[in-house]
């Protein structure tokens, strides 16, 4: 379904050539926006999500960067307001994670983790803001987030700290930045059925986990994306420094779950 509420927007995702950064591009699209598709390394994927938005009426651009590198993120920014005159929406969804435990992780895939999923997001939410705050009209940065930021989830040392970073930094950014009327809000999606999580588990692995989920199921990259897309909406301009948390209650206390008891 299409609607106009973000209607004349221009808005910038990061990893949006598969799972939930390509569901936010489209949905983004479906509200009226003009979106900037970022990719590193799925260039054909990320121009059939560029053909997606085009389907939903809107405008759309593909430009490949590595969120790692601050000056290939503050270049996709101004390509971005090169090409469309400005920027109202920042989507961080970028993300690296290997499993290791932490002591005998290999370092270089530690750092890379760090590298693309908090000084990334640093990077989009410092060149957004600044372009944001020198046009003078607001705008609205989503930080894509996760349960791990305060889960301590086992072999994912990097990927956890880096999301606990991640959420701090946004709620400094929110109230630094209030002034200029740019909300900064952060979206935690639980286990979701990506691409990215059949790296790590087969079909099989996926449905009997998501199967132990309180509601029953693994969440969809679409579900997600309609949060992205409820904290981004003028609608909801009273709301920074936020976190939505999607996750089918996968986070509440395992005894929560269906026929268990409680400990002790």
């Amino acid at each position: 379904m299409t609607t106009d509420k973000l209607k004349g927007r221009v808005a910038l995702v990061t990893g949006a050539s598969l799972g939930i950064g390509r569901a936010a591009a489209v949905a983004l699209a479906r509200a009226g926006a003009s979106v900037a598709i970022n990719y590193r390394s799925h260039a054909e994927e990320a121009e059939q999500v560029a053909q997606a938005v085009r389907d939903a009426g809107a405008k759309a651009i593909v430009l490949q960067a590595d969120v790692a590198d601050y000056d290939a993120v503050e270049k996709m920014v101004a390509d971005t307001v090169a090409e469309f005159g400005k920027l109202d929406i920042a989507v961080s969804n970028a993300a690296y994670s290997d499993r290791e435990l932490f002591y005998e992780a290999d370092l270089a895939g530690f750092r890379r983790t760090v590298d693309v999923t908090l000084w990334g997001a640093f990077y989009l939410l410092r060149a957004s803001t600044r372009q944001m705050i020198s046009q003078g009209a607001g705008g609205s940065v989503v930080l894509v987030s996760s349960p791990h930021a305060f889960i301590p989830a086992p072999r994912a040392m990097a990927y956890n700290m880096s999301k606990a970073a991640l959420e701090h930094m946004a709620r400094t950014a929110a109230i630094e930045v209030a002034e200029h009327r740019i909300r900064v809000n952060v979206i935690q999606p639980g286990w979701t059925d990506t691409p990215g999580e059949r790296k790590f588990a087969d079909e099989e692995t996926l449905q009997r986990a998501g199967a132990k989920i309180p509601l029953g199921r693994l969440g969809t990259a679409e579900e997600m994306a309609e949060g992205i897309l409820f904290m981004c909406d003028p609608a909801h301009d009273y709301m920074t420094g936020a976190a939505l948390l999607i996750d089918g209650g996968i986070s509440l206390p395992w005894w929560a779950s269906r026929g268990s008891a409680a400990p002790g």
